[in-house]
């Protein structure tokens, strides 16, 4: 089930007969904050009043054209000035495929110099996304080659990946900070963990060698179990809870976050708004599918 959701986030005749129900679009909202930057904000200071800080993401991917990808990096410098117009505790979550790395690798690179620059002077972190396995050397590449002259910039790595830990090992060595989660695209056996506890173990082991760097990075997980296997080694290493973060999804999993904030832990959510919501939404079903089955009991009271 998991793969055929993957495989629909994909399918253009699937997502257009889809967003011809209400019922399915008002579902999205459960996981993506709204259509538009005020709405993020919304979902973002109502996180902070509980302690949380939040990431924006511009829905969006697999820009075609110079145009689309430049039109996408307008709107997140402008995210930018919003965010310190709005004085929200809020850092930046962008994918390189949305700035244009379909069209051409320098184009997307010099996009992204452009918004981690602007981000710099504005006091804000920069997280890239990581796409599937497919863009997985070139996001890093770029974001290495950036790394040696801004250090606002961190990276996504996916424990389901064979090739995750020499990629951590790599970014560390350059000092970038991390954001460590499992993985939510369709990919093949020969480059991946199919099995739920292989990645998980997986998933462990490179949460061990983040909190041992010494730099500061982010746990991505829902999971109970990762999320007492990190809180356990960390105790256990003596390491502070204000020395790393969870991060958690919007409109997952709400009173989790809540209540490690309260618990000390830093905690942040990924926001995620934009009219390009389709292809987000389905990886999130696929990530608990139990979800599409109330999606489908409700489908046709439209």
């Amino acid at each position: 089930m998991r793969s055929f959701l993957l495989f629909l986030a994909n399918d253009e005749r699937f997502k257009n007969f889809m967003l011809r129900f209400k019922f399915f679009r008002n579902t999205a909202w459960r996981f993506v904050a709204g259509e538009t930057l005020q709405d993020a904000i919304r979902a973002v200071r109502e996180a902070n009043s509980h302690g949380i800080r939040g990431t924006l993401d511009l829905l969006g991917e697999n820009a075609q054209s110079q145009e689309d990808a430049r039109k996408a990096t307008a709107e997140v410098l402008a995210m930018l000035d919003t965010l310190r117009a709005e004085r929200v505790d809020c850092n930046v979550s962008v994918k390189l495929t949305q700035l244009g790395l379909d069209v051409d690798d320098e184009f997307c690179y010099e996009n992204l110099r452009e918004i981690v620059n602007r981000a710099r002077l504005l006091e804000y972190f920069v997280r890239v996304d990581m796409e599937g396995s497919a863009y997985t050397q070139r996001t890093i590449d770029i974001v290495l080659r950036l790394r040696k002259e801004l250090e606002n910039v961190g990276v996504v790595i996916q424990a389901y990946l064979y090739r995750s830990e020499q990629d951590i090992r790599d970014l560390l060595a350059a000092r970038t900070r991390i954001r460590l989660c499992k993985g939510a695209y369709l990919e093949p056996e020969t480059v991946a963990f199919k099995k739920k506890q292989d990645t998980d173990a997986n998933f462990v082991k490179l949460m061990k060698i983040l909190l041992d760097s010494g730099l500061y990075h982010g746990i991505a997980t829902h999971d109970d179990a990762m999320i007492g296997a990190t809180k356990q080694y960390a105790n256990l290493r003596s390491i502070p809870k204000t020395s790393f973060e969870f991060q958690m999804l919007y409109g997952i999993r709400r009173d989790l976050q809540q209540g490690l904030a309260r618990e000390g832990y830093n905690m942040r959510v990924y926001v995620p708004y934009g009219s390009l919501w389709y292809a987000y939404f389905m990886r999130r079903l696929a990530e608990r599918p139990a979800n599409l089955w109330f999606i489908l009991r409700n489908l046709f009271r439209d």
